[in-house]
């Protein structure tokens, strides 16, 4: 029977509509991760071969078992064994999956996925760059690239560079200084050519010390005026049935020109046969050099139809680890925090009834266990005894019950010398029937209240301890070994951001449930003046 105080407070839990809901959302949750077999599974929900019916999510099923005594007493590979000749040649044989085919250990057939690959297609527009030796009477040699910048003069050896481009004061005067071994530092002007109209280029010089003996020729770059254009990267993807393919990235495409788009589509085709195919293509009024590459599937892998959350770098689901981390995170975050309330209250209720020698003796034990180094302790523990849920659970709980006694010895010191106890000790009762029938009801409050919080340090522990690499086994699914692999591929939002968002969500209703019931449990609110 629940007392009147109990009644109201549990009423005032109720009216706080944030808690209430968040209390809701976060029993759902956890309802789901119960049954996240049903969910995310790769073996079959239900079967029916050769008319009989099998559960095969909860029956560990050999071939024998299915086929007959003729087949092979191995296991069952549900994916290739439901597309074999075997199965699908009875019309009257059924199968029900669960909505994700995966379990959180499968690694994904990459072929599965080939539908999903794409090709790289690289495009750089041609830059003319040209460089040459000019010798005092003006005559070039050594050129090299430059033929863009003497049209129509076929080979550039041998031709004045005064015929062809009208230099600046400036740039004559550097030339002569330089050919004088006078040196100089490094120089840049624009030359106009002779011939065609509008044709401008920028010349430049390399810093050059001065010299004893003047230099033979005169070396100096041609480069074009114009900015050149970045170079463009977009990917393809091919239809399901093979036939062509589009781009990915549409705001890239539009700046391709509309002459050559079929020419880069047509490369790209055929880099999803296993080839490179490069060529180079009329681009704006000059070229540029089209290259493909075939990108394979391989993980970490963005989400897609049928994993609806990526894969992760080993190749499993991520919505299937998210999910059954969940059911582990809050299962472990109970039975920490009904250990730590438990074993806390027994310590701080024996502390605080018994008070003198016995409360000073726990208080010193319990300064000294709270000093010693959690971390470290978890990781000489997992070294020498392995990597394990209940050893985890176990190494954990010798320490995270000191808060607990604390409130519990404060409550009890405070209730030890009401007049309630004092009539129980006058009736006869037993000291442990006093702790645990008499002070302990009247003590819940800060149990109560704490609870949610010790719950959320529990999960954000777990999480935190999976991304340092003490926690769990790596086989075990867990939000923090999930954002451990963030950290390593960056690119991999996706192992970041749904991880984070299911650890987020927890811990938010947590802490709201934990604030109504603070809130509920208010003494101030239970009081009037009179």
């Amino acid at each position: 029977m629940l007392s009147p105080l109990t009644k109201k407070r549990l009423q005032n839990f109720m009216r706080i509509r944030r808690a209430r809901w968040a209390l809701f959302l976060l029993c759902a949750l956890f309802g789901v991760s119960l049954v996240s077999e049903l969910l995310c599974n790769s073996r079959p929900l239900w079967m029916r071969v050769d008319g009989k019916a099998y559960f095969p999510f909860i029956q560990n099923l050999t071939l024998r078992d299915l086929l007959g005594e003729g087949a092979d007493a191995n296991r069952v590979n549900y994916h290739t064994f439901t597309a074999s000749e075997a199965f699908t040649g009875n019309p009257r044989n059924r199968v029900l999956w669960a909505p994700v085919h995966y379990s959180p250990g499968d690694v994904i057939d990459s072929a599965t996925l080939r539908d999903y690959r794409t090709v790289s297609v690289s495009v750089v527009p041609e830059v003319f760059i040209g460089r040459l030796n000019l010798l005092p009477d003006g005559t070039i040699i050594l050129p090299l690239s430059c033929e863009p910048f003497f049209p129509g003069a076929g080979t550039v050896e041998g031709l004045r560079l005064g015929d062809h481009w009208k230099l600046t004061g400036a740039a004559q005067t550097e030339i002569a200084n330089r050919l004088a071994g006078k040196g100089g530092y490094a120089f840049q002007a624009i030359a106009e050519h002779a011939a065609v109209p509008g044709l401008q280029a920028r010349v430049t010089m390399p810093e050059v010390r001065p010299s004893p003996a003047p230099p033979a020729s005169v070396r100096i770059s041609f480069s074009q005026m114009d900015t050149p254009e970045r170079p463009l990267h977009f990917r393809f993807r091919q239809s399901v049935a093979g036939a062509d393919s589009a781009p990915l990235e549409a705001r890239r495409w539009v700046a391709v020109p509309l002459g050559v788009r079929a020419e880069i589509a047509r490369l790209a085709q055929e880099g999803f046969k296993g080839q490179a195919p490069s060529a180079v293509v009329a681009w704006n009024g000059r070229t540029a050099k089209v290259a493909c590459a075939l990108n394979e599937i391989a993980w970490p892998y963005p989400p897609v139809k049928g994993h609806w959350m990526g894969i992760d770098g080993a190749g499993r689901d991520v919505l299937a680890r998210v999910l059954y981390g969940m059911r582990i995170a809050l299962i472990f975050g109970l039975l920490l925090a009904f250990w730590a309330m438990t074993f806390g209250a027994v310590m701080g209720a024996i502390q605080g009834f018994f008070g003198g020698g016995i409360d000073i003796a726990g208080q010193r034990l319990t300064e000294i266990w709270n000093a010693l180094p959690f971390l470290y302790v978890m990781i000489f523990i997992g070294s020498a005894l392995g990597r394990s849920f209940l050893i985890l659970l176990v190494c954990y709980s010798l320490f995270n019950w000191i808060g607990i006694s604390s409130y519990m010895r404060a409550e009890f010191l405070r209730l030890r010398s009401n007049t309630f106890v004092d009539a129980a000790r006058c009736q006869g009762l037993s000291n442990t029937r006093i702790i645990f029938s008499h002070i302990l009801p009247n003590a819940l409050t800060p149990l109560i209240t704490l609870f949610p919080f010790s719950l959320l340090g529990a999960i954000s522990s777990l999480a935190a301890l999976d991304f340092l690499g003490f926690g769990l086994p790596p086989l075990t699914p867990s939000w923090g070994e999930l954002l451990q692999q963030a950290q390593m591929f960056r690119s991999a939002w996706w192992l970041i951001l749904f991880p984070s968002a299911a650890l987020f969500t927890v811990m938010l209703l947590t802490v709201l449930v934990g604030e109504g019931l603070r809130d509920a449990f208010d003494p101030r609110q239970q009081s009037k003046m009179e």
